[in-house]
């Protein structure tokens, strides 16, 4: 089995269709894309025992008698994110080295045991098992299972590389929106008098994604050196590179550490507070009525929470459309300019959601947040390709994997910049629906940082350039014909079974974003 798994024997034949890859990455991605809509759980779990809730979080973490609050539980979402960030750092120069098919089955193991061990913490109730499983090994999970397929896709789309890194990411920004329908569909299932269902539901989803991202790994295939996309003789793939240890110390790697840094966090605490934000600043104008959210009845708290699932809703699709449209976009203006048009973008539609002009403009104010979302998935998106455009794609995935420290490091810097300014304010007695003035304008400076940033990269200079040692391999000419009649058929067969669940997914989120632009 190890020989099956190692790098060498998974180096694909001269007339392998490049178009089963991505397939098996969006099955990886769109397993632990879930580590977004995990908020789906948070409720059930916080009345789970009928009980007082916990009064601390020391007490929370082992007692058995009290519910754990919401407050609680959030951790684990940061735990995500940080966790993901430091194992992709540290772990990315393992995924170059031993193959993505190996490195596939670790995320697998870890993602899906995370959980699982995170359902065993929910059956004890002891939150420090639930942390430790779904937070630290679920984010090492994470963290692997993140880069291990980018990686790849840069390799066989040497051509497109903005289009690989973007089909790849929009499955993870995807993940939540088939996860937390299934996740709320399979606890209504075990859900009986005192008991939620959550550890249940977890432990079924655990099984689903280890068939899934099992699947991913085992199909992944790595070209041979020297190769090159049909009909594009010209572009070979593999080549030249800077290492990893250089790459790291240049400019321009920390130039687009901050990009990363600077465009996620200016997005992520806000999109957080998606709901409660859209619901504070409208108000009754949510659902047609002239009353302020401090005014609201239980009738209108009921009609405003289900407009704001609808923001919600409507932001995750642009988030997930914007990761394919702007990465694929940068194919064809270039990495630097795309950045530059999302992060100014991103600055003036701030400006335009400024809740003194935007007020009495829902559709404008929707407009701008769908656009912000967009950019936000954009940057992630295109990240990769950039990294692989300055540095050549041989270490690319370990280079990304440092990269991905600035999320973690955005994870905590952007919610607690947002939740800060909005709880000062509010401390100040200023109303609601005018809290979100200055925050607007603080995200719309940190993004101005950014393209500063972005302008100041320049090419990687020459001399930091290595030859790739490996061998060309004979024939690779083959690699150019075109597919056979019969592998369209495989083609259709493996995209099927990660677009079907997207679609349904998919399906259930427009529902929610009708509810709100009906209005």
């Amino acid at each position: 089995m190890g020989d099956h798994l190692s790098r060498d024997r998974i180096i694909a034949p001269p007339a392998f269709d490049r178009w089963l890859v991505p397939p098996c990455a969006l099955a990886i991605h769109l397993c632990i894309g879930m580590a977004y809509g995990f908020s789906v759980f948070w409720l059930p779990l916080s009345h789970a025992l009928g009980a007082p809730a916990c009064t601390n979080l020391p007490a929370a973490l082992t007692s058995t008698s009290c519910v754990w609050r919401v407050s609680d539980l959030v951790w684990v979402y940061t735990l995500f994110f940080v966790v993901l960030g430091l194992s992709a750092a540290l772990f990315g120069s393992w995924v170059e080295r031993v193959g993505p098919r190996r490195a596939g089955l670790v995320s697998s193991a870890c993602w899906c045991g995370g959980i699982a061990l995170g359902a065993a913490g929910v059956f004890l109730h002891q939150l420090w098992l639930f942390w430790l499983g779904a937070g630290v090994l679920g984010g090492i999970g994470l963290g692997i299972g993140y880069i291990t397929p980018v990686s790849t896709l840069i390799k066989w789309f040497p051509d497109r590389r903005g289009l690989a890194t973007g089909m790849a990411i929009m499955g993870f920004g995807g993940g939540a929106m088939v996860g937390s329908p299934a996740a709320d569909r399979l606890m209504a299932v075990f859900a009986s008098p005192g008991e939620a269902g959550v550890w249940q539901a977890m432990l079924v989803l655990a099984g689903i994604y280890a068939l899934f991202m099992t699947a991913g790994a085992l199909g992944f295939r790595l070209p041979a050196p020297g190769w090159t996309p049909p009909g594009k003789a010209e572009i070979v793939a593999g080549g030249r590179f800077v290492p990893l240890g250089v790459a790291s110390r240049t400019p321009q790697f920390w130039l687009v550490w901050c990009v990363l840094l600077l465009n996620v966090s200016a997005s992520i605490g806000i999109i957080g507070l998606a709901s409660p934000m859209v619901q504070e600043i409208f108000g009754g104008g949510l659902f047609g009525q002239p009353v302020r959210f401090a005014d609201f009845n239980e009738d209108q708290k009921a009609a405003a929470a289900a407009a704001g699932a609808g923001f919600v809703g409507l932001i995750s699709l642009f988030n997930i459309a914007g990761r394919f449209f702007w990465a694929s976009l940068s194919d064809r203006i270039g990495r630097k300019a795309m950045y530059a048009a999302i992060l100014a973008l991103g600055a003036a539609c701030y400006g335009l959601a400024l809740p003194g002009p935007a007020a009495a403009a829902l559709p404008l104010f929707v407009a701008a947040f769908a656009l912000i979302a967009s950019m936000y998935g954009g940057g992630f998106a295109a990240v990769p390709a950039w990294l692989a455009d300055m540095f050549g794609t041989k270490q690319v995935g370990a280079i990304h994997g440092r990269l991905l420290t600035a999320w973690s490091t955005a994870g905590v810097l952007g919610p607690l910049l947002v939740a800060y300014v909005r709880d000062a304010r509010l401390a100040d007695g200023v109303a609601r629906e005018a809290v979100y003035g200055p925050i607007f304008l603080l995200l719309a400076g940190l993004l101005a940082l950014g393209l500063i940033a972005a302008l100041l990269v320049k090419p990687v200079a020459s001399e930091l350039w290595v030859e790739d040692e490996e061998p060309s391999q004979p024939l690779l000419a083959a690699a150019s014909a075109a597919p056979p009649a019969a592998a369209w058929g495989l083609r259709f067969a493996a995209w099927s079974a990660v677009l079907i669940p997207l679609a349904w997914g998919g399906w259930f989120t427009v529902q929610k974003a009708v509810v709100l632009l009906a209005q």
